[in-house]
């Protein structure tokens, strides 16, 4: 008769067949089974026992390897290996581990908690050598740190690498500007000339006496002669430094320059805000800033600094969450973006009213949105509607300050353009540089792309400098492709060909239907000073549109482009793939390629740095005035040259009355005008009326007369 097995024994077999799985997964996996909490009760027990046969803990009655039994010696202990009173060192734990089973009766195989270290050391005992590490905390950066790797996360940011850009492709699309900076002026000696005049008068009253900021030095006696066109006070910091010719040659180069690139920061921060990818906006930007028409206004730096009107289109877009492409968000919201939007939109004012009563119109219909998004809001409101995000109370009292503040600048700027006398032919003069439709694909000559090509059909247009209004062959290409194949929506590229036609047909002035509901009750009623007598310089918002859609088709090109490469492998555009993707930017930037002329600037003449007085310098024109005025900027004396737009039916009387001087009847008329020196330069007189003035007698005339040198001869009138 076989004995009675053990109750036990179940279990035993349980445990020992569960002992190789957890030597399988390893010593981990041990580790982790040996520290689990007690096993739960089966259904048939109402609570568990102390002594319950478990796989972790081994029971009374059956031997275990880790615990020792009565049947079987235990074994010694090794040297070194740590033990304490009621723990086991466990062959499963690594290293020796110590193990938390206690060997106290009546609690064998239940996991106790560890101790803790105690923070602190019994008396006596020395000090810990490692808490002198602990005691230190580890040290802040200090404010250079701070301040260099800010800067360093500054240097690398989207905005700066493209302000780099910027600059360099500034520099070489206006090449050879500075390669001789203080000598020469782009494309002609006329309105550079007289522009950058304009700039050192402005820095120069400002620093010794602003009260006198509209009453320049030239065109002496009128007064408000500084209203003699776009006042560029945008520069006034800038033209401050340096006094004379040569530093206010130096000044525009550095301006005009610096223009160029202020277009292409502007219009990519624009397009980049109305949700295009850097690729698509990099060619929007430069088509905007370089397309062919800009070379024909190479000489006015009103016209070339027009980067704030993107910029700060940028800005109140970022500032108000709004994105062409991903609609309104509210979480973008920003005060301070809105706010530099303002400021940026007046500082561009500043510039001049050319470009600023268009760009006050636009920001005009921005405002009107404004209560309407509100009066929407409130209906819903009313109906019980979950209402759609608002702008907010503080964006909208900033949005009325910002349109404030720019109202009463342009107010107080308008003052002395106003009480300039107005011309009687102001319709006429628009009309006369309206451009024909077919302008639009002329390129002007001082593109090196299409100049030569386009000389037969530029011949044929009444004023071709302001009538060759071409914006690139390239970019109509893309923008059409942008109407069929683009990341705007469909309602988006619909908007933006409403827009277009419009802007277009502005630009015609009277060609389209004499303009008598379009260009001239916008732009017909301001005063002629306001110089709003070319509709051809809307070109610029004809250009941008085109630029918007254009980016979109590129973006829309290099997002499926980048889909099949994603098909490949590796899975990354190849060679013929990238050059492909760049291939628009590099047509556009070619295609503003100039061939600008950079005429040298005459040289000062002595007499304009030590003559003073009420001065009139001969030979006088509008050309040769607007280099006379350049050479005022030593001395600033009262002139009476001065060239442009400026009370030019009193100058051309001015050089009528005085064409033979010296003689009684000219000398009576400008003692009635205040003039009291003549400065006669021989070499500029040469082929003038007056050549022989420097050899006549003038002792009858009650005059003095004086050779300052070979060049120069001085007439005192008493």
């Amino acid at each position: 008769m076989s004995e009675e097995p053990q109750k036990t024994a179940p279990v035993v077999v349980a445990a020992e067949s569960a002992r190789p799985a957890r030597r399988r997964f390893g010593l981990l996996t041990g580790l982790l089974s040996r520290r689990a909490a007690p096993p739960q009760a089966t259904p048939s027990e109402t609570a568990p026992s102390e002594d319950a046969p478990s796989e972790d803990a081994p029971s009374k009655d059956t031997p275990s390897k880790d615990a020792p039994s009565k049947d079987t010696p235990a074994e010694p202990e090794a040297k070194g290996t740590p033990a304490s009173k009621g723990t086991n060192v466990s062959k499963d734990t690594p290293g020796g581990e110590i193990s938390d089973r206690s060997d106290s009766p009546g609690k064998k195989g239940i996991p106790q908690q560890r101790k803790a270290s105690p923070d602190e050391r019994p008396p006596g005992a020395p000090p810990d050598p490692w808490s002198a590490f602990t005691a230190i905390p580890e040290k802040p950066p200090g404010l250079i740190r701070r301040g260099l790797r800010f800067a360093r996360r500054r240097a690398v940011h989207e905005y700066a690498l493209v302000t780099y850009a910027a600059v360099l492709l500034a520099v070489a699309m206006t090449w050879p500007t500075l390669r001789y900076p203080a000598y020469t002026l782009p494309q002609d000696l006329g309105d550079p000339s007289r522009q950058a005049w304009l700039l050192s008068w402005a820095g120069h009253i400002l620093a010794t006496d602003p009260v006198r900021l509209w009453h320049s030095n030239a065109y002496f006696p009128l007064s408000h002669s500084f209203a003699s066109g776009d006042s560029l006070l945008g520069y006034a910091l800038f033209a401050m430094i340096g006094s004379g010719p040569t530093a206010a040659v130096v000044r525009y180069n550095l301006l005009f320059v610096a223009a160029h690139a202020l277009l292409v920061i502007g219009a990519y921060a624009l397009v980049r805000q109305l949700g295009a990818r850097p690729i698509g906006a990099s060619v929007a930007a430069v088509a905007f800033a370089y397309a062919p028409w800009r070379l024909a206004q190479e000489g006015h730096l009103d016209i070339v600094s027009a980067g704030g009107i993107p910029l700060a289109l940028a800005m109140l877009a970022r500032g108000h969450g709004w994105s062409l492409r991903y609609g309104y968000r509210p979480a973008r919201r920003s005060n301070n973006w809105t706010v530099a939007g303002w400021a940026v939109a007046t500082w561009q004012l500043g510039m001049g009213f050319s470009l600023g009563v268009p760009f006050g119109y636009v920001l005009g219909l921005f405002v009107l949105v404004l209560p309407l998004t509100g009066v929407f809001y409130l209906i819903q409101r009313l109906r019980r509607r979950k209402p759609k995000p608002w702008i907010g109370f503080h964006l909208l009292t900033t949005d009325f300050l910002g349109a404030s503040i720019f109202a009463g600048v342009g107010l107080v700027l308008a003052v002395p353009y106003v009480l300039v006398p107005d011309s009687d032919t102001k319709t006429q003069e628009i009309g006369f540089f309206s451009p024909p439709l077919r302008s639009l694909l002329i390129g002007p000559a001082e593109s090196r792309v299409w100049g030569a090509a386009h000389e037969t059909p530029r011949a044929s247009l009444g004023w071709a400098a302001e009538m060759s209004l071409l914006p690139g062959f390239v970019l109509y290409a893309l923008a059409i492709a942008g109407l069929f194949l683009s990341i705007w929506r469909f309602r988006h590229r619909l908007l933006l060909l409403v827009a277009l036609a419009g802007a277009t047909v502005l630009t015609l002035g009277t060609t389209f239907f004499g303009g008598r509901w379009t260009y001239l009750p916008l732009f017909g009623h301001y005063p002629a000073s306001f110089d709003l007598r070319i509709p051809g310089r809307l070109m610029l918002w004809v250009t941008l549109l085109l630029a918007i859609l254009a980016a979109g088709a590129v973006d829309e090109f290099v997002r499926r482009a980048r889909h099949l490469a994603a098909q490949r492998f590796p899975p990354w555009p190849g060679p013929w793939l990238r050059l492909a993707m760049v291939t628009p930017l590099l047509l556009v930037t070619l295609e503003g390629w100039n061939a600008t002329a950079h005429p040298v600037v005459p040289e000062q003449p002595q007499a304009m740095r030590t003559v003073t007085g009420q001065l009139l310098v001969l030979p006088t024109g509008d050309l040769t005035d607007q280099t006379v005025q350049l050479w005022s900027t030593t001395r600033f004396q009262s002139l009476a040259n001065g060239g442009g737009a400026f009370a030019a039916a009193r100058q051309s009387e001015l050089r009528s009355r005085v064409a033979s001087f010296p003689d009684a009847a000219s000398v009576e008329y400008l003692r009635s005008v205040h003039v009291t020196v003549v400065v006669l330069l021989r070499a500029e007189s040469v082929g003038t009326s007056w050549e022989r003035s420097g050899i006549v007698p003038v002792d009858a005339l009650g005059i003095s007369r004086e050779d300052l040198d070979e060049n120069t001869v001085v007439f005192r009138l008493g």
